[in-house]
């Protein structure tokens, strides 16, 4: 798997991208969190209001937008793709 972060003023983009072998576990992982039931070793995900999530043949496209007074860090972002990753392909 590999992704692509992109901070935008309102939000955070991600695109995932060579993830078609973990798709499945990937999507899975990835409704855990929209659900509030994140396993990532940090608490950014209590700053989350929404998280989209748009699958294609070949790639997952995840905005996430934060609570109002709140901002997302693009950093713990990264180490929550990260971990994610690793528990998904049993790195």
């Amino acid at each position: 798997m590999k992704y692509k972060i992109t901070d935008q003023a309102d939000r955070i983009d991600i695109d995932l991208t060579e993830c078609e072998e973990e798709k499945e576990q990937l999507l899975e992982a990835l409704q855990a969190c929209r659900e509030g039931r994140c396993s990532c070793p940090t608490q950014e995900y209590e700053k989350v209001d929404t998280l989209d999530i748009d699958v294609s043949k070949n790639e997952i496209h995840l905005e996430i937008k934060a609570k109002k007074g709140e901002s997302i860090d693009k950093d713990e972002i990264e180490k929550c793709l990260e971990y994610t990753r690793d528990s998904v392909s049993g790195a």
